[in-house]
């Protein structure tokens, strides 16, 4: 057998709390979810980092699906012409926009854009497609990549010039119906963000300085994270007529009358794994969600060469016991120790490790440990199951339930900007009334920061900046 690598090359060597960049870069490239390439902020998504994507995709696709949406696929290069038809959105996505400009040796007549987003090229499809309020509505998803390329600090999972993610393109009859996809559309991301991630945030609407290039409004959920920082998630962005007029998607309505659909965007990207990590990660690696996680439990025998073969046999007859409704491996290596074991499966977060030794094979029993307390509990034989399960069930609970105290011991109140820009200095996350302006928004940024999003509903005041009665917004420095 051999004993632990080196500590250096396999576990973490900075703290979360002192060095929390360097802790963050060797969480994410240690534990397998992704690695750096010859691109510069482009990254690889490696089998373990991918599958926890796979999920994600999963469970929103078959939420889409209830709701109607389905999937398609569009072109990855847009023409220039079709990018400058909208204006507030080429000026929103000028700056990042990667261009082809040649095939081969030969100069393109028209340059073509790397998608940086697909509103463009769907929406040429669209005005050929929407004809008569019959062939309304329209709920179609990607599932792709696009190409941000403005940024100086690439953070890998959090601000790539390249990632993944889905993005909705819905066209209605009317402006009631557009409304109505955004809520459900709010209420879809919070529930995945939730239930499935662990993580609680703040929500509301962007203003209009950070609204979606394009839109009328925006929303979107928002992150603090452990360093102080924060990060958008999920999103949703009410368009309006906006590109229904710029790309001419307009239809006959019941009384004959040509009119223009009313269209939303809305999207989750892998930024969202990058902020699980942050958030639920620790010293000794990640801590995955037991709902996320793509081993949900892995089985170490701990074998001596006189008893090896029953404590695998035992090994294996508690998977099978519980390979019907757990994500379960066991973890038969014979060239480690099973100490280097416990390690390499705590960096990977896996959330419940099943122990098997000799002594255990006497008792009948096995020893189950909690990835994010530590915990252990030696468990009869032929309760296992309903022990794994439970303990599954009672981290992902737990690790919602921290993410949301820590949202709330870290979210203060502030009544001006100097306020604002003392709680972010501390690594909090400040909220008070905000007008939302342009102008105020401009102020808001010389402090470093911005406004994340502004609640429409509840408690007023009188806004940070320029004191004109507001609704309360959030703010933080943002990735």
């Amino acid at each position: 057998m051999k004993a632990r690598d080196d500590a250096k090359s396999i576990g973490i060597t900075a703290k979360k709390e002192k060095d929390f960049s360097e802790w963050y870069s060797q969480l994410i490239i240690k534990s397998g979810l992704v690695d750096y390439t010859s691109v510069s902020g482009c990254f690889a998504y490696r089998p373990y980092g991918y599958s926890i994507w796979e999920k994600i995709v999963k469970e929103v696709d078959a939420r889409l699906k209830k709701l109607g949406v389905q999937n398609v696929y569009f072109p990855l290069l847009i023409p220039e012409k079709l990018l400058k038809k909208e204006q507030q959105h080429v000026k929103g996505f000028a700056p990042e926009v990667a261009w082809v400009t040649e095939a081969g040796n030969t100069k393109l007549d028209e340059r073509l854009a790397i998608r940086p987003t697909s509103e463009t090229i769907m929406y040429d499809s669209y005005s050929k497609w929407i004809r008569s309020w019959r062939d309304l509505p329209i709920k179609y998803n990607q599932w792709n990549s696009v190409v941000r390329w403005e940024f100086k600090h690439p953070t890998p999972l959090i601000r790539t010039r390249e990632f993944l993610w889905c993005e909705g393109h819905s066209a209605f009859a009317t402006r009631k119906e557009a409304e109505q996809e955004i809520n459900e559309m709010m209420q879809l991301w919070a529930d995945v963000t939730e239930n499935l991630l662990a993580l609680k945030g703040v929500s509301g609407m962007k203003s209009e300085a950070e609204k979606f290039a394009g839109a009328l409004a925006s929303y979107s959920i928002e992150y603090l994270l452990p360093n102080g920082k924060t990060a958008q998630g999920p999103d949703a962005h009410f368009d309006g007529q906006n590109f229904a007029k710029a790309f001419d998607i307009s239809f006959l309505d019941k009384n004959g009358k040509r009119v223009y659909a009313w269209q939303n965007t809305w999207a989750i990207t892998t930024r969202m794994i990058g902020i699980m990590a942050m958030v639920h990660g620790d010293d000794s690696g990640l801590v995955l969600p037991p709902r996320i996680a793509p081993i949900q439990a892995v089985i170490i025998p701990i074998t001596f060469e006189k008893n090896n073969e029953k404590i695998i046999a035992e090994a294996n007859k508690i998977k099978k016991q519980l390979e019907k409704t757990v994500a379960v491996s066991v973890d038969d290596r014979n060239e480690y120790t099973p100490g280097w074991k416990f390690n390499e499966w705590e960096l990977k977060g896996v959330p419940v490790r099943i122990e098997i030794g000799p002594k255990d094979l006497e008792k009948k029993q096995a020893v189950i440990v909690r990835r994010d307390t530590g915990k252990k509990e030696s468990i009869n034989s032929d309760k296992i199951k309903a022990a794994v399960e439970k303990t599954l069930e009672e981290m992902q609970q737990s690790l919602l339930e921290k993410s949301a105290l820590f949202l709330q011991k870290n979210t203060i109140g502030a009544k001006s900007l100097k306020e604002v820009s003392d709680a972010i200095k501390n690594k909090k996350m400040p909220h008070g009334p905000f007008c939302g302006s342009e102008k105020c928004e401009g102020k808001v940024k010389e402090t470093e920061a911005k406004s994340l999003c502004i609640k429409m509903e509840g408690r007023k005041g009188k806004c940070v900046v320029c004191g004109k009665e507001s609704n309360l917004a959030y703010f933080g420095k943002s990735y």
